[in-house]
């Protein structure tokens, strides 16, 4: 038993510093990461040493453990769930979408008729109240990171489209830290057409697909 307990753990570990030693890895990814090996850590320590433990023990508990501990990674306080409120309420009726991911990230999704125009990276003017609110709240919230992703319809080549997600992201981000932000809490993606939400083969669909989306995590803390 205390073999497969020795190994359950060193291979939740190893997990854990392999996943988040990747460096194409966001902060909010590398939190994941950790908290799903430290889960399983603790998940297979407590499954080999209970009742009746071994090796299968061993293996459920570091499963379920790197289940939990993946949500553990990234936390949904009151301050985020606070966010959320205040975002809904400065939304509301205008289409964008708030809502809280599976790992308990605060995620907005922007549609085009809001952001930007076709072919355009400039801050559409009925988006820059919610970017006035949003920065509200950041401020009021230090802990938080934030993830900003642009995305095009499959008009267009990559060549056009990749770049023009990306300023779309960093003129979001530009816009934050404006108005006070550190720029060290954003990171930028630019993902072109490569993620599209709806059908690209009418104009309704490129228009879902031609948006910006936010993502504000608050890692737990290590300590």
């Amino acid at each position: 038993m205390k073999t497969t307990l020795i190994r359950s753990t060193l291979c939740a570990t190893a997990f854990a510093v392999a996943a988040t030693g990747c460096a194409d890895m966001s902060q909010t990814q590398r939190g994941t990461a950790t908290g799903a090996g430290v889960g399983a850590g603790l998940g297979a320590i407590l499954g080999a040493s209970t009742g009746g433990g071994g090796s299968g023990r061993a293996t459920r508990g570091a499963v379920l453990g790197a289940a939990a501990g993946a949500v553990v990674g990234n936390v949904w306080s009151r301050h985020m769930e606070q966010q959320r409120q205040q975002m809904e309420q400065a939304t509301r009726g205008t289409g964008v979408q708030v809502s809280q991911t599976s790992d308990n990230r605060l995620k907005l999704e922007i549609p085009s008729d809001v952001s930007f125009d076709t072919n355009r990276s400039d801050i559409k003017s009925n988006f820059r109240p919610i970017l006035d609110r949003f920065a509200q709240t950041l401020n009021e919230n230090p802990a938080t990171n934030v993830t900003i992703i642009g995305h095009t319809d499959n008009t267009g080549s990559d060549q056009i489209n990749q770049p023009l997600s990306l300023d779309r992201a960093a003129h979001t981000r530009d816009y934050l830290t404006a108005r006070g932000i550190n720029p060290a809490r954003i990171t930028v993606e630019g993902r072109a057409a490569r993620e599209p939400i709806a059908n690209n083969d009418d104009p309704a669909g490129r228009a879902r697909n031609r948006r910006v989306e936010i993502y504000v995590s608050e890692p737990a803390r290590q300590g």
